[in-house]
């Protein structure tokens, strides 16, 4: 657990940030002491850990500047479970209050997937024998009777001339010998074979109606239990040999985990390491200067419902009980039209620490499209090296991608970085269409100022781009 943090600093962190998000130096300081934070506290004393708890964060900035990118990237820094959840879907029709929780429950699925893959990997070597094993068994079954050895006429003596090997069973040991090399060199793997696989039963048991008050944990628990107490079905698939090391590895593996470690060790990971992310949480703010009614009684009762769970309390799933005392959540939000000080104040307190993420500069798209290990540009050359082709940028081509993208989030909409996309959209999607029927393979691609400019130039006369937002 938060393995892979134990030997990154913050400055380490903040560095591994920088592989994929331009700017927002101070957001990338506060989640990478935020997550170095979460290291130390499991290893301070055992009777002090309870007592620590995460500095939730709040996230202001407008759209396509990072914060989502941030927050999913430390998640993956650090190897914890990670969920987001958009604020406002709480607010729609037919919102019941304990649906809050369902953010919970999805991040102790994903620790549970994360544990079991784990698992898998640690009991590859073991399942893959066993799988190897269960093929030779379909393509050369074992002999498990031996021919009996003929006894002597009455009256002769035995002598080794009559004892009869065991010579089908020698036999059936080396062709299954010589059929397991195959195997492993890959010679068998176009050959058809018949396999059971297990069909999950469990999908199509319902539950109609229950108990008045019960949640959804409960519903999924009876559901499972449902499922364990049916026989486990199975059908029959004629499949190559590769295909089958596939589908009856990931049964051989599942067989070798004990999934109630499993369940108790995600849950231990959801509670110390788990990054919760709540998008447009300022849109659950009552707007300043307005009466208490209509729309804002539900933004309030949103916030009321997500109080305990950030504060800390015990959530029920279909795999334990989980506390969400030790979870760090991250909110963000715009906030273009109400502040975080129209939240309520139980909920402005659990999120002390506050950062302003700042608007993207035109240095900013530029530093976008030609750094980061993901940049657009290095996307649409790999696109195109599956076609053959060579796709290049000069730089010159990509100040004045810049400069357009920056004009047009000016004086049109700010959606920050992505606002690149529909730029290089632009400017490539006739390169894209005509590959490979009139560009072939081998070709190579520039793209310098000149063909920028005459690609683009529709769309920078134009000042009426309400087509080009996305």
């Amino acid at each position: 657990m938060l393995d892979s943090a134990e030997f990154l600093t913050p400055a380490q962190i903040v560095a591994e940030l920088d592989k994929y998000i331009i700017g927002q130096h101070e957001a990338k300081r506060h989640v990478a002491i935020a997550l170095r934070n979460r290291w130390r506290r499991l290893h301070a004393p055992a009777a002090m850990q309870r007592e620590i708890v995460p500095n939730n964060i709040l996230m202001i900035g407008s759209t396509g500047v990072g914060k989502t990118e941030i927050a999913r990237r430390l998640a993956s820094i650090s190897g914890a479970p990670f969920t987001k959840v958009e604020a406002s879907k709480f607010t729609e029709v037919g919102y019941v209050g304990r649906d809050v929780e369902s953010m919970v429950r999805d991040l102790v699925e994903q620790s549970v997937n994360m544990v079991k893959q784990r698992r898998k990997e640690e009991v590859k070597v073991q399942a893959a024998q066993a799988v190897e094993d269960a093929i030779l068994d379909i393509l050369i079954p074992p002999v498990t009777t031996s021919v009996a050895t003929p006894k002597p006429a009455l009256g002769f003596p035995t002598t080794a001339a009559n004892e009869v090997p065991d010579s089908d069973h020698e036999l059936n040991e080396r062709t299954r010998e010589r059929f397991r090399e195959k195997i492993r060199n890959g010679e068998m793997d176009e050959r058809k074979i018949e396999i059971r696989v297990q069909q999950n039963s469990s999908p199509g048991i319902g539950v109609i109606g229950g108990p008045a008050g019960m949640d959804e944990a409960s519903m999924a628990g009876i559901q499972d239990m449902l499922g364990s107490m049916l026989p486990k079905k199975t059908r029959k698939r004629k499949v190559t040999v590769a295909e089958a090391r596939k589908i009856l590895l990931d049964e051989e593996a599942a067989k070798l985990i004990d999934m109630d470690e499993v369940k108790d060790e995600a849950i231990r990971h959801a509670e110390n390491a788990g990054i919760i992310f709540i998008d447009e949480i300022d849109k659950v703010a009552s707007r300043s200067g307005k009466g208490g009614g209509g729309p804002d009684v539900s933004r309030e009762g949103v916030q009321r419902d997500l109080l305990p769970i950030v504060e800390g309390s015990a959530v029920s799933t279909k795999y334990g009980i989980i506390h969400t005392d030790h979870i760090l959540f991250i909110a963000a939000g715009a906030f273009h039209v109400a502040k975080p000080s129209d939240l309520i104040p139980e909920l402005q307190g659990r999120f002390p620490i506050r950062v302003e993420l700042q608007s993207l500069s035109k240095d900013d798209f530029f530093r976008i499209l030609k750094d980061p290990k993901n940049a657009l540009t290095k996307q649409y050359e790999a696109l195109l090296q599956a076609e053959g082709v060579a796709l290049s940028f000069e730089d010159s081509a990509l100040e004045r991608l810049a400069e357009i993208a920056f004009e047009v989030n000016s004086e049109v909409e700010n959606i920050g970085a992505r606002r690149l996309h529909t730029v290089m959209s632009r400017l490539l999607n006739d390169i894209l269409f005509d590959v490979p029927d009139k560009i072939g393979p081998n070709a190579r691609i520039l793209v310098n100022r000149e063909m920028v400019e005459e690609r683009l130039r529709d769309m920078v006369r134009n000042r009426d781009l309400s087509q080009y937002i996305l």
